[in-house]
């Protein structure tokens, strides 16, 4: 049988199929044109692997037929220079500590410009607040009703005439 009437049968798509024998790596048989070419063991092992999948086992978990998965197992190498781990350690601790320190001159350099900007910016608004209450009360002298400041008085004082003597304004128009 070829992958596509395989897939019919177990109810899957062609690249299911094709999924499980390349991630599974199952020793399947191929023809001239390198497509699968499934026996009925082969058919079988397919089926069994679609039931697992169907109950719920992840692919990865399972394994092929008649191969049991090797476990991995490691070791871990003790330690041969503990003087020179050590020493290790203990410069890692030490650049620790002077990056906190450094990070903490830093973040109070920068806390002390930003109080100074800060106050900067506080002496700026007061002296804007004074310059503005000082135009406001220029703006107020300019509109307020014009009154004059001391009232106009004309001079009510009689001025001397000279007395032109009886003789003189008759003979005056001679």
């Amino acid at each position: 049988m070829n992958t596509s009437e395989v897939a019919k049968l177990l109810g899957v798509s062609s690249s299911t199929i094709q999924r499980w024998v390349k991630q599974l790596e199952l020793p399947m048989e191929k023809n001239e044109r390198g497509h699968y070419y499934f026996s009925s063991q082969d058919i079988q092992q397919l089926k069994d692997i679609h039931e697992k999948l169907q109950a719920g086992t992840l692919l990865h978990e399972i394994s092929p037929v008649g191969e049991k998965k090797s476990i991995r197992k490691g070791t871990v190498k003790a330690s041969e220079n503990d003087e020179a781990m050590e020493k290790l350690i203990g410069k890692v601790k030490e650049l620790e500590i002077s990056l906190h320190a450094k990070a903490d001159s830093v973040a109070s350099y920068q806390l002390l410009q930003h109080r100074r900007e800060i106050e900067e910016l506080q002496d700026q608004v007061k002296n804007l607040t004074q310059q503005m209450e000082h135009l406001q009360s220029k703006l107020n002298e300019l509109t307020s009703p014009l009154l004059p400041e001391k009232p106009l008085v004309f001079d009510q004082t009689k001025t001397k005439r000279k007395k032109k003597n009886f003789m003189s304004s008759l003979l005056g128009f001679l």
